[in-house]
């Protein structure tokens, strides 16, 4: 199928989960302008992240490999140098990638010299990405620009994020939990608005030339601050109650990695100003922090309808293919949890929206799909040939409001890799080598089967326990159903080896390709 030569924005917004929409039916949070996308295109609305957290998923979602094939597994594992990814496959076709944002790609140190500052970070860009604006933990780009607005600026990094004095806004109530204060900045000067700045204002020299734009924002991801008027757009008492055991004890219970885990997530790496365990917040605490990050998924959606506002403007969106997805999700106080560790459902499972103007669009769709499709159907439809090495497939047939093939998948797999050389406060109470941190959750229609290297197993029953609460895993009776996922597990992970040069074979003729 021949096809022009259209436009790419590739949206990534962090740590979204993917039961929070308007168009798949959350109850409280306002997506609107992100809902209009979907309703013109396509929602995959079982789409999983293959690894938590951003460094290993967004190696995964722009090489279009499972982990245990890139092996860039935590943040800083470095990315082998050999693979190719979404932007060196785009400049063949005469695109130049261009990133507002981050990739957090760690590059491959065999190619740099010692001593070389690239080293330093696990912030690195993806090769073939030109920057446009590249924003890391420090924020330097957008904390200078506040600085130049009058802003005191305490520096580079989070320490921005401090809530605002509480005589600067007399509704402010102390019972409302340690997030809801707003932020120092506006709305109209925070990371969202100039970053989609930013993006417009690159767009507006852009002419006739096709663009490929990857933008990627932090929000709603840590710290859980939202400037006015988001800060006060949520109700507290009516976002949903977190899933969880009936008692801390009771959900340390189900594994020795949880148990570990839950006594080492910190309130302060979510907040500024939080203290202790994450486990010690109250259920208001959790309720509003909650709100909070509703707020601040508002705030990415209204600053996407301004960026849709000025593409339709300009003529450009109709020949626009936008992807709008995340790299992994958020607990939200779930199982006790903040954050992307571990095994939940809420870790894993993110939004997926495609919109491409050559298709009537597919509506929603409820097969299994995962980040390693992003890279495969985006060349699919630029009409790019898809690399050996892609672990996924093209969702094009989807766009196109085709159904399901036969040999669809029927399960999708997660890894969380909790090795890390400079604070192992996972793996040294677990007393496990490094090599032994890893664990895969296998996830199919009814069964959740989770595998650790060196722990005990999980086993959920998603039809009787939906939210992941009993663990089957141990019991006698669930023992044949456990083997089996075990096995489909093994089956998968032998299908999905590395396969670059796998099907390629060298003789009489020269190089053959085996079926």
């Amino acid at each position: 199928m021949n096809r022009r030569k259209r436009n790419i924005l590739l949206i990534t917004a962090d740590q979204w989960r993917g039961d929070t929409l308007g168009a798949v039916g959350h109850p409280v949070v306002r997506t609107p302008h992100i809902d209009a996308l979907a309703a013109a295109g396509t929602l995959f609305r079982r789409h999983y992240a293959n690894a938590a957290p951003c460094g290993p998923s967004r190696a995964s979602l722009l090489t279009g490999l499972y982990p245990h094939n890139h092996r860039s597994i935590r943040n800083g594992t470095p990315l082998d140098a050999r693979f190719t990814n979404i932007a060196l496959e785009a400049r063949k076709a005469g695109y130049d990638p261009v990133l507002f944002g981050y990739t957090d790609s760690s590059p491959d140190p065999r190619a740099l010299p010692p001593g070389d500052p690239r080293l330093e970070s696990y912030e690195g860009v993806l090769p073939g990405f030109t920057v446009g604006v590249r924003l890391g933990e420090d924020s330097k780009p957008w904390l200078a620009d506040l600085k130049a607005k009058g802003y005191a600026v305490p520096g580079p990094g989070h320490a921005i994020y401090q809530p605002a004095p509480a005589g600067l806004d007399p509704s402010l109530d102390s019972s409302r939990g340690p997030t809801f204060a707003p932020a120092i900045f506006t709305a109209q000067d925070s990371e969202t608005w100039w970053l989609t700045d930013r993006a417009i204002q690159h767009l507006s020299m852009q002419g006739e030339e096709p663009f490929f734009l990857h933008l990627s924002y932090l929000r709603p991801h840590p710290p859980f601050i939202a400037p006015e008027p988001y800060h006060a757009l949520y109700d507290p008492d009516a976002v949903p109650a977190p899933v969880r055991a009936g008692s801390l004890a009771a959900e340390k219970a189900q594994h020795p990695f949880l148990k570990i885990l839950l006594e080492a997530v910190r309130q302060e790496s979510f907040f500024q100003h939080g203290d202790g365990l994450a486990t010690d917040l109250t259920e208001r605490d959790i309720r509003q922090l909650r709100a909070t990050y509703y707020a601040l998924l508002s705030e990415v959606d209204a600053n996407l309808g301004r960026l849709f506002a000025f593409l339709k403007a300009q003529g450009l969106w109709e020949n626009t293919l936008v992807a709008l997805t995340t790299d992994h999700g958020e607990q939200l106080g779930d199982h006790h949890l903040l954050g992307k560790q571990g095994y939940f459902e809420g870790s894993y499972h993110i939004p997926l929206i495609l919109r491409d103007p050559d298709a009537a669009g597919g509506g929603q769709v409820d097969v299994f799909t995962e980040s390693v499709d992003v890279m495969p159907t985006l060349l699919d439809r630029l009409g790019l040939p898809i690399p050996d090495q892609c672990d996924g497939r093209s969702l094009g047939g989807f766009l196109d409001g085709e159904a399901a093939p036969a040999d669809w998948r029927r399960a999708v797999c997660s890894l969380f890799d909790f090795r890390d050389a400079h604070e192992p406060v996972l793996q040294r109470p677990l007393g496990l080598k490094a090599d032994q941190c890893t664990l895969m959750a296998w996830r199919e229609e009814r069964w959740k089967y989770v595998h650790f290297t060196a722990l005990p197993p999980l086993l959920f029953d998603l039809e009787a326990d939906p939210h992941e609460l009993r663990n089957l895993a141990a019991d006698p009776a669930y023992a044949p159903v456990a083997l089996a996922c075990a096995q489909r597990l093994l089956s998968w992970r032998m299908e999905h080896e590395e396969g670059t040069l796998a099907n390629l074979q060298l003789g009489p003729g020269g190089v053959a390709r085996v079926g």
